[in-house]
């Protein structure tokens, strides 16, 4: 099979959003009136981000889903994306099943695939996403305020918690890895929950290098510190209560240091951090409620720079906790 047959067998389709769209020299797109548009590119390297057997139908969800998070993390609506795929060969079951993995998410998002290129080399998934969003109404990471209340969407920790285990450095019940891996593999895009916040939150990231590293971009950017309670992280963790409820011990795995570092700072989530007035805590939780995804305030933003760790006590923590960075000595 050659390039151009592949192209059109598993990524050719109609684009009725795009004035022109997959076999021109460029893809031409027409936002609405008054719209700015949102545009972000991930990278995905075989054997960096995902295992070389991975499920190919879970590797292509995953491949758009860390794109859309930068949207919903802008309060973006998704409109296309184009794809440049490095294949080592052709493998046709692969891309059939890679294929319907990334169109089911591009279809449930109303996200059109209109371009991109293939070639012959490693694995690799690069995806560039293409978003609109009102004009002045961008979630932006330089808003937060002194006072404002920190919050995350969802749970935070299981996609670093499955790979601590696949990776053999903590042994789960087989359940338990079970629940936690679809969060590795098959992240949920907090879209829905970014379009409600729009007017609300301050400001606003994903969490895909860990929630310090995430957080701290905001409070860069934004000239602020903040404070945040530590004491009940563990419990951000969704394996916690599911394990909980099969009537196991988490502990008993999972040491409490570990949980914390999953959940400060184990990455890939694909959660929102966000920050907005307290004033504003009616209209965050009417924001949760119409998009499904629960929101937990864990923090608030300060004046004086840096970020404090506190524990139950309110007194500050000495950590050690660092993010992923992919060039960190």
């Amino acid at each position: 099979m050659g390039e151009f047959e592949l192209i059109r067998r598993f990524f050719t389709r109609a684009t009725p959003k795009a004035v022109l769209g997959v076999g021109d020299d460029c893809a031409i797109l027409q936002p609405g009136p008054g719209m700015q548009m949102a545009i972000s590119t991930d990278m995905l390297v075989e054997g960096r981000h995902f295992f070389p057997d991975v499920d190919p139908r879970s590797l292509g969800h995953k491949a758009l889903a860390v794109n859309l998070s930068d949207l919903a993390a802008c309060g973006a609506r998704p409109l296309a994306f184009t794809l440049a795929l490095a294949l080592p060969r052709v493998d046709e079951a692969w891309l059939q099943a890679f294929s319907e993995g990334l169109m089911a998410l591009a279809d449930a998002h109303g996200c059109e695939l209109i371009g991109g290129d293939t070639t012959r080399g490693p694995l690799t998934i690069c995806i560039t996403v293409f978003g609109e969003m009102p004009a002045t109404q961008a979630l932006l990471r330089s808003g937060a305020q002194p006072g404002d209340d920190i919050y995350v969407s969802g749970t935070l920790g299981d996609a670093s918690l499955a790979l601590a285990a696949l990776q053999g450095r903590v042994t789960l019940p087989p359940e338990w890895l079970a629940f936690a891996r679809p969060r590795l593999e098959r992240p949920t895009p907090r879209i829905a929950l970014g379009l409600a916040l729009r007017g609300v939150a301050s400001a606003a990231a994903d969490v895909s290098d860990g929630l310090l590293g995430d957080l701290g971009h905001i409070l860069d950017r934004s000239g602020v510190g903040a404070s945040m309670e530590t004491n009940d992280a563990t419990y951000l963790i969704a394996a916690y209560a599911y394990s909980t409820r099969a009537g196991g011990h988490f502990d008993t795995y999972v040491s409490a240091q570990l949980a914390r570092q999953c959940v400060l700072a184990g990455g890939d989530d694909y959660e929102l951090v966000f920050t907005a007035a307290p004033a504003q805590r009616a209209a965050v939780q009417a924001a949760s409620n119409a998009s499904a995804t629960p929101v937990t305030r864990i923090g608030q933003i300060e004046a004086a720079p840096g970020l404090r760790l506190l524990d139950g006590q309110g007194n500050v923590l000495a950590h050690s906790f660092a993010s992923f960075d992919h060039f960190a000595a």
